[in-house]
């Protein structure tokens, strides 16, 4: 099982203050080539375009990481594709690929904020069908170097060449999902592998979802080993249980009560949050080797998984227990969870 951590590079610290942009940026870069000096597997970076994050142009911060880091793998976490042009994401993330020398990756999903809609000019309700028609032409692009293509929502391709080519052919692009059925059975049918993005409640409840994946996938004759699946989830390892907790609550709490007031969520409290923490919960908050026995059941729960990416920043945690906790999942969570059986 490979392990990595996603940042979606917040502006705000665990007590709502604005935090210096450029320092926040230059410790994002920090984060990512300590991961890679300690050996974690992957480091994704998400996209929002909001005032909370930082994180707009992922791609700028990945190919900054590129050539500080040696061998760990450099992936959007996610690529809103709905909003975005898939030329040029093409060309981006080829881009952080040479300068990686073969270690970039995309995980596309339609994003699950609304905020680059009417930035980029495009109307909500052809959300689906804006993702449908650019992950056409993104696969497209990746296939062939001269494109001939149209669709509804771009201007036709006719030929036309899109450059640079990345080292790895093909360029990894996996699907990132939340809890749809159609996009689970999309990824299934394209044969892409599978993100999935976890945050709440239990995951074994997406077993289902992934059952109907794998199944589509077959379907369409992709062999098993094709059908990969990885979870992002949120969590935060620290020496004991109990200080992981009571450093990472405040601020997941600020954070997770803010989304759910845009959502008609309840606000979140210490009790939630520790029946989160319980042993069927999506939060991976605690100990290493309680941290390692969790994931451990949660990928026997989904048929096993290939990924799972640890989303610590949504704390709005300060650098020195980032780093801590970094330190902490390569030196105990990963070597164990790398040679765990029951995982692929």
């Amino acid at each position: 099982m490979q392990i990595g951590i996603d940042s979606f590079a917040a502006a705000f610290d665990e007590n709502s203050r604005a935090v210096d942009p450029a320092a926040r940026m230059r410790h994002l870069v920090e984060q990512i080539e300590h991961a890679d000096e300690i050996g974690l597997d992957v480091f994704g970076v998400g996209e929002h375009h909001r005032r909370e994050f930082l994180d707009s142009a992922p791609a700028v911060i990945l190919g900054a990481a590129a050539v500080r880091t040696a061998r760990i793998r450099l992936t959007s976490a996610v690529t809103v594709l709905s909003a975005e042009d898939p030329v040029r994401a093409f060309q981006n993330f080829a881009t952080i690929d040479l300068l990686s020398r073969g270690r970039a990756e995309m995980i596309v999903g339609r994003g699950s904020s609304i905020e680059a809609f009417p930035l980029f000019g495009y109307h909500l309700e052809d959300y689906d069908a804006l993702f449908e028609d650019k992950l056409d032409l993104l696969l497209n692009i990746r296939e062939h170097e001269h494109v001939q293509w149209s669709g509804k929502y771009r201007p036709s391709l006719t030929g036309q060449g899109v450059y640079p080519r990345p080292v790895q052919n093909p360029l990894p692009i996996w699907l990132g999902v939340g809890g749809t059925p159609k996009s689970f059975a999309r990824a299934g049918a394209l044969g892409l592998p599978l993100m999935v993005a976890i945050i709440g409640g239990e995951p074994r409840r997406f077993r289902p979802l992934i059952d109907l994946y794998r199944e589509t996938g077959a379907s369409h004759g992709y062999s098993a080993d094709r059908l990969k699946v990885g979870v992002h989830m949120l969590g935060y390892v620290a020496d004991t249980t109990q200080n992981a907790a009571d450093v990472f609550f405040p601020g997941y709490a600020k954070a997770m009560t803010d989304v759910g007031k845009e959502r008609g969520w309840p606000p979140m409290t210490r009790a939630s949050f520790d029946a989160q923490r319980g042993p069927n919960g999506a939060l991976l908050v605690g100990s290493p080797d309680e941290v390692v026995d969790k994931i451990v059941r949660h990928s026997e729960a989904l048929g096993g998984i290939v990924r799972l990416s640890f989303m610590m920043n949504v704390a709005s945690l300060p650098q020195v227990k980032m780093m801590h906790a970094i330190d902490a999942i390569g030196a105990r969570v990963a070597p164990a969870l790398h040679q765990a059986a029951g995982t692929i």
